[in-house]
């Protein structure tokens, strides 16, 4: 019986990895000059606070582009789960309860695209395509159109609450950021991961379950979307039906700006936290100097091709 090798995968620290890094700080730097009140204290906790919402499904996302895939249906996901969530706690169902079913709801959306992928061969982009329109469409149909309010103080605390002078979501984002590492650095699974997507052909005569594999990625994928649904609804105190749209791009680029090849195989959870990160002090250095959000977006389009045209170059 064939078995896979011992892959060492996880990259090590280089220069080439501080990159992302230099930039954030480069970028802070110019930011700092532009409007002193960047390098508050508030306003730091705030970018921190911000950016967990790009960074929580960025996570997931990670783990798909890992392995040479893609995933459009974050955002979808996050607004579908949340809705479902809310309608629950608008039941009397506890709190509690209710995450774990919309959390549940994330992982099973994540693993129905994934089985599409392996199991019917439909392409990455087409596939998750298809089910952010599906689960954008469900939401609307689930909501009317109409945001789900009043869910109640238990729920806000998921969004808006604190543990001593920590944000609960920069928390939350600190757990799931030490348990991806943890998955990638130090399991076999994390091994697979980087085997699928470097060489696929390779890993399967190794014995790596490639379908299990791209599976599972995009179920931590949805799940993580959930997660995010969650801090969401709960920041907001309602379920938007729009909640999300747009969120896969800062997703993807947030992964990219990080050092994750679009390739596979190459990428680790450190930089996707530095690219969102550079995503979330964008937006914000930006606000504060009074910039037009038209001309925010054109800025963030700016730095993600540059970020592509890069990682093609290398």
């Amino acid at each position: 019986m064939t078995t896979s090798p011992h892959y060492k995968t996880y990259p090590a620290i280089t220069v080439e990895k501080l990159k992302p890094l230099v930039g954030l700080f480069l970028l802070s730097s110019i930011l700092t000059f532009l409007n002193p009140r960047f390098l508050t204290l508030a306003n730091i906790m705030n970018v921190f606070r911000q950016t967990s919402v790009n960074a929580i499904p960025a996570i997931g996302m990670t783990f798909v582009i890992l392995t040479g895939g893609i995933d459009l249906s974050v955002g979808s996901v996050l607004a579908l789960t949340g809705a479902i969530v809310a309608y629950m706690l608008r039941a009397g169902v506890n709190v509690l309860v209710s995450v774990a079913g919309g959390v549940a709801l994330g992982v099973l959306l994540g693993a129905l695209t994934g089985l599409i992928i392996t199991k019917q061969k439909v392409p990455p982009f087409i596939a998750t395509l298809a089910f952010m329109a599906i689960y954008r469409g469900a939401t609307m149909v689930l909501t009317g159109g109409q945001p789900i309010t009043g869910l109640g103080d238990s729920f806000a605390f998921i969004g808006c609450g604190y543990v001593g002078p920590v944000p609960f979501p920069v928390l939350l984002l600190a757990v799931i950021s030490i348990g991806g590492w943890f998955i990638l650095a130090k399991t076999r699974f994390g091994e697979h991961i980087y085997a699928t997507g470097g060489n696929e052909d390779a890993a399967y005569l190794s014995g790596v379950s490639v379908h299990g594999v791209k599976a599972s990625v995009y179920a931590i994928s949805g799940l993580l979307a959930a997660v995010c649904g969650m801090v969401v609804a709960s920041r907001l105190d309602s379920a938007q039906p729009v909640a999300g749209l747009g969120l896969e791009l800062d997703a993807i680029a947030a992964v990219i700006l990080g050092g994750t090849s679009l390739s596979g195989g190459k990428g680790h959870i450190p930089g996707t936290l530095i690219g969102a990160l550079i995503i979330g002090v964008i937006n914000n250095g930006l606000n504060l100097i009074g910039l037009s959000s038209f001309y925010q977006q054109l800025v963030k389009g700016g730095v993600i091709l540059v970020a592509v045209l890069l990682d093609r170059r290398k």
